[in-house]
């Protein structure tokens, strides 16, 4: 199943759980420190909230963090981005990136005004370990992650899932978290 995703900058993730759970009606799929993203069924949702209280003014001044379309395969991962590039949308893909707590197959692309969009797929979760430190994303500066594990950025061993050097644990991601 596809489904939307909207990862919005929030400045207490414990406040915005409380709204989000009672909004939905479910409770987080994933909550790590900073983070909690809902797998939310109706509307086909993956809502991702992120604490960055650096950037997240009041009203929906710095709210928008990255928008998204989750896919199922890595196989859709790669039609979207030969679509993308077809269409002449400068493309970036990422491939076995650790970000937002999981392993992720991805292209990105930039709207006109630079919001950033990505097509993923979720390969596996990744138990433990820290948040990637959030960059933002220059309009006009190219597509790129919102996560510190963007092209031109050091992601380190963490997008190596095989390296004894890896200091997160990864599982398959549970039916329903993707």
């Amino acid at each position: 199943m596809a489904r939307m995703q909207l990862a919005l900058n929030v400045s207490d993730v414990d406040a915005a759980v409380e709204f989000y759970s009672k909004l939905f009606g479910v409770q987080p799929a994933k909550r790590r420190p900073g983070y909690a993203n809902f797998a939310v069924d109706v509307p086909p949702l993956k809502l991702v909230l992120i604490e960055n209280p650096d950037v997240r003014g009041s009203g929906v001044a710095g709210a928008l963090n990255h928008l998204g379309i989750e896919v199922e395969t890595t196989e859709e991962v790669t039609a979207a981005t030969t679509r993308l590039a077809g269409a002449g949308l400068e493309t970036a893909v990422e491939e076995n990136t650790a970000c937002c707590y999981a392993v992720q197959d991805k292209v990105w692309v930039d709207d006109p005004d630079g919001a950033p969009w990505e097509v993923y797929t979720v390969l596996s979760d990744v138990v433990d370990g820290s948040m990637p430190t959030l960059r933002m994303v220059e309009p006009g500066g190219g597509p790129g992650s919102a996560c510190a594990c963007g092209p031109g950025v050091d992601c380190g061993p963490a997008a190596d899932t095989t390296a004894d050097t890896v200091d997160v644990a990864i599982e398959p991601a549970p039916a329903g978290t993707r």
